[in-house]
């Protein structure tokens, strides 16, 4: 690996002053170092860990190296002789070295694959990616070029093992869900279903339409495009991720006929399968609230999913209009939304599928086309207006379908969703539906305190450990109602009924909200207010 100066100069490739560059005298022994290795001399491995070391420890905090990219390659020059690669990759973002450049990225993903770390290389390109680093549309090829490698290695073998519940990259006895080989053959398994579903449009063609694609993103308001025969006019960019965009369309130029579409590269037919799996499974009374898909267009080159459109926004919206002012979300309205919630994860859960990233973009506000009535009953039943609003889930391209594995299986797999990763994914231990309880819980700190959720672990007084939210809870708040909740909810028992813990939390809930109307009547007018806001926004 070359170090390489800041401006062209002799061959060693160090021509600036040292008062300017003051790294320059380490990478000069570095290189003289590497140059006498290339030249078959003797070359000694602990004086040159040691050089590397002293190089990282004397700039890692200095601001002028963070985005320089000699400095950079040392760091995996640091890495390639350390035993603990990942944790000097956690160094790295703590000093924030390169945050934004695709080298890094690209750098220790084909690093993690030499290591065989299949999982963990294709996380990495998502992260990067989900950053936006620099040049985008390099590290995007280079994903590319890696998932057509993944590809080629998985074979009838591979998904033997799978489905006996090991693990294809590292043959722990757990199953990465998200991984690329996990992925492709539960596609081929279930493409005999998928090809008969309504809305199912697939074509082994690339996507043939007049406006490309890839260019609606720098300019798509207004364009006109036509998919599968039929038009759609975008509106504007409702959503954005590492790789899928999210437009609101008009049909046919009709503004009384919105849809959004989720157009994604590479094709990603798995969501598609996600939302037909919740039309069999999910009750018709819970079916509004976990979105709905109308079609799927499937070209060699990208998926668009066409959904229904929701027009007041996500729950992180709502939150956001509260923080605009400086302050945080009423309790009432956080102990509506964590009913609505519980609700959801209750009803998913008994339907044997998982989110799998369960945040507050990914849950759509609903409302209804008449105010919310004040009757206790209606609220405790949902019925009525009560039934009509709430939230709607989303996003199902991580979801997960347990009737898909073998009973009884766990999963190993990194969300590498910041803030978002359960306790067993920072503990590296197996998890089930503990994903979406974390989010749930992240969702209801942010609501409260306006803050992602930092969490503890503490010795409990009857022996072991358990954890908790660091944040403190207001005087005036119904503090034993949050108290239980977290507590409950981080540190469940896998061996129990999660099922039954979630409608006891969410009973709870509701017997202190219509233990008196008044609040009832708040809330009413509360969301009212909310949605005049986000009406506005």
């Amino acid at each position: 690996m070359a170090v390489i100066s800041r401006n062209s100069g002799n061959g060693s490739g160090v021509s600036s002053s040292v008062t300017d560059d003051p790294i320059l005298p380490s990478l000069q022994s570095i290189y003289e170092t590497l140059r006498s290795q290339n030249s078959s001399d003797q070359i000694n491995f602990a004086d040159f860990d040691v050089l590397v070391a002293n190089c990282i420890n004397s700039f890692k905090s200095d601001p002028r190296y963070r985005d320089d990219i000699r400095f950079l390659k040392i760091w995996f020059l640091y890495m390639d002789g350390s035993s603990d690669y990942e944790r000097v990759f956690k160094e790295m973002e703590e000093h924030r070295i390169c945050m934004r450049k695709a080298l890094l990225y690209e750098s220790f993903a084909l690093f993690l694959e030499v290591k065989g770390r299949l999982i963990d290389a294709c996380m990495i390109y998502h992260l990067g990616i989900s950053r936006n680093a620099e040049p985008l549309g390099k590290l995007k090829k280079a994903q590319v070029l890696f998932l057509e490698r993944m590809s080629d290695r998985v074979s009838n073998e591979s998904f033997q093992k799978m489905k006996n519940g090991v693990s294809v990259e590292d043959g722990d006895n757990f199953i990465n869900p998200w991984s690329v080989s996990t992925l492709k053959n539960l596609l081929q398994k279930m493409n005999s279903k998928v090809v008969v579903y309504e809305g199912y449009l697939s074509s082994n063609r690339a996507y043939p339409g007049k406006v490309a694609l890839s260019t609606l993103l720098k300019s798509a308001k207004n364009k006109s495009i036509n998919i599968g025969g039929e038009n759609y006019q975008i509106k504007g960019c409702a959503g954005q991720g590492g790789f899928a965009q999210v437009f609101k369309a008009y049909v046919d130029s009709n503004p009384d006929h919105v849809v959004a579409l989720k157009i994604q590269k590479p094709p990603f037919p798995w969501e598609f399968y996600m939302y037909r799996q919740l039309d069999i499974r999910i009750p018709e009374k819970e079916r509004k609230s976990f979105g709905f898909a109308h079609t799927l267009h499937l070209y060699s080159d990208y998926s668009v999913l066409v959904t229904d459109y929701f027009a007041h926004g996500t729950l992180q919206d709502a939150m956001n209009c509260n923080a605009v002012i400086g302050g945080s979300m009423d309790e009432v309205l956080c102990i509506y939304y964590t009913i609505e919630m519980l609700q959801i994860l209750e009803t998913l859960h008994c339907a044997a599928m998982i989110h799998g990233d369960f945040k507050p973009d990914n849950l759509l506000i609903r409302y209804s086309r008449g105010d919310p009535t004040e009757d206790v009953n209606d609220f405790r039943l949902r019925a009525g207006t009560w039934g009509d609003q709430g939230l709607c889930l989303v996003d199902w391209g991580r979801g997960i379908d347990l009737s898909s594995f073998p009973e009884g299986t766990k999963f190993m797999g990194d969300s590498r969703t910041s803030g978002f990763r359960c306790i067993e994914m920072q503990e590296k231990k197996p998890w089930t539906y503990q994903v979406d309880m974390y989010g749930l819980c992240v969702i209801v700190h942010m609501m409260l305190h306006n803050a992602y959720m930092e969490i503890e672990k503490r010795a409990s007084p009857e022996g072991g450990f358990h954890y908790q939210p660091k944040s403190h809870y207001k005087r005036y708040w119904n503090v034993n109602l949050w108290k239980n909740l977290f507590a409950k909810l981080l540190n469940f028992n896998p061996d129990e009924d999660h099922r039954t813990l979630l409608q006891s939390l969410r009973e709870s809930l509701q017997d202190y909200m219509c233990s008196d109307q008044k609040l009832i009547k708040k809330l009413k007018q509360l969301l009212v207010k909310q949605r005049t806001s986000l009406c506005s926004a």
